[in-house]
């Protein structure tokens, strides 16, 4: 019985690693431009092992150089936000929390709108998009606090003034940006796109994804301990407040992070939990890591429509809202607005 129990969750665990690996390379297959899957795997086979077989130029560009970046970002993307968003519903035990719950991603968007209008420079774009996004959670941390000491309550309303005052900074930048140049450069970027995204891209924003979602990982046991009071905790031999700092701090570089490298991406933080929560229960040793797997997989899914639908690429929050939504729509009305 233990034998069968054990074989289980290993089965489990490795569908959860394999199945965002089948999709993203069947990904590097889809696009405008088709490529057969064994076209696919010459392509990586040349690059990443250094077989000398010949693939034509046509396929090295549009597999290595196009897809496979923005796949891998797209991976990376999906599991951050997806997690993060698990990390706060179960730091908060609110279902409706999201990754911009403290103004995180409010943040890290005027920074990098800030970035694209005074430079062209995107590493300095992902540099200012992350010190806003920290920025943000420090305003959020100093409003919540009262006579030294700060509750959820408090977190999260400092957190809606947070995002409201860096929305109002956005309209600011769009306001006084170039219409003809910066000003539909900082639009399309604020609606969500993979399309500039390149190994460089990734080397500068990726560590802090790949961090953040090892320790909300490492943490998952401990958020079901979050759901105690500070007493409860206390006898049990835990610190709340660090443990929650830790977190948070976890999910906003994850958050800043994507944000800096394709712009707000909506739904994804608030959607994938809930669904993952259907699945396998309220246990977060359980939903942090179907949620990972599951934001990873639907990111690439959404991305690979956003560049296959139309010969204009769509941007990735129209399709996360259009599908998410009416999904959402339906499971408060199964659930009845508490947990899935």
């Amino acid at each position: 019985m233990l034998g069968k129990l054990k074989l289980s969750s290993q089965f489990k665990l490795a569908v959860l690693i394999i199945a965002p690996i089948l999709i993203g390379f069947f990904a590097l297959c889809l696009g405008r431009y088709m490529v057969t899957p064994k076209e696919v795997g010459d392509v990586l086979l040349q690059q990443v092992f250094g077989m000398a077989k010949e693939v034509p130029d046509v396929h090295l560009s549009v597999v290595w150089n196009i897809r496979l970046p923005r796949i891998l970002l797209a991976l990376l993307v999906g599991m951050g936000l997806a997690v993060s968003g698990a990390a706060f519903q179960g730091l908060f035990s609110n279902p409706l929390a999201t990754p911009d719950t403290l103004g995180v991603a409010a943040g890290a968007s005027f920074g990098a709108a800030l970035g694209i209008l005074l430079f062209e420079n995107i590493f300095v774009v992902q540099l200012l998009s992350v010190i806003f996004g920290i920025v943000a959670v420090a305003l959020t941390y100093s409003i919540s606090k009262i006579k030294g000491k700060s509750t959820i309550l408090m977190v999260v309303l400092g957190g809606m003034v947070t995002s409201a005052f860096f929305q109002a900074l956005i309209s600011l930048i769009k306001y006084v940006a170039d219409p003809e140049t910066k000003l539909p450069t900082i639009t399309y970027w604020l609606m969500g796109s993979m399309a500039s995204v390149s190994y460089n891209t990734l080397l500068y924003g990726a560590p802090l994804i790949i961090v953040g979602t090892i320790v909300l990982y490492l943490l998952r046991w401990r958020l079901n301990i979050l759901a105690l009071s500070e007493d409860e905790a206390r006898t049990m031999g835990y610190n709340l407040q660090h443990m929650r700092w830790l977190v948070i701090l976890a999910s906003t570089a994850i958050t800043a992070s994507a944000v800096s490298m394709c712009g707000q991406i909506g739904w994804i933080g608030l959607l994938i939990p809930h669904i993952s929560r259907m699945l396998v229960g309220t246990n977060n040793q359980k939903v942090i890591p179907v949620t990972i797997s599951m934001g990873a997989c639907y990111m690439v899914i959404i991305d690979t429509v956003a560049r296959s639908a139309s010969s204009a690429e769509i941007p990735l929050s129209i399709l996360t809202a259009l599908i998410g939504a009416p999904f959402f729509g339906y499971l408060l009305r199964k659930t009845g607005g508490g947990w899935a």
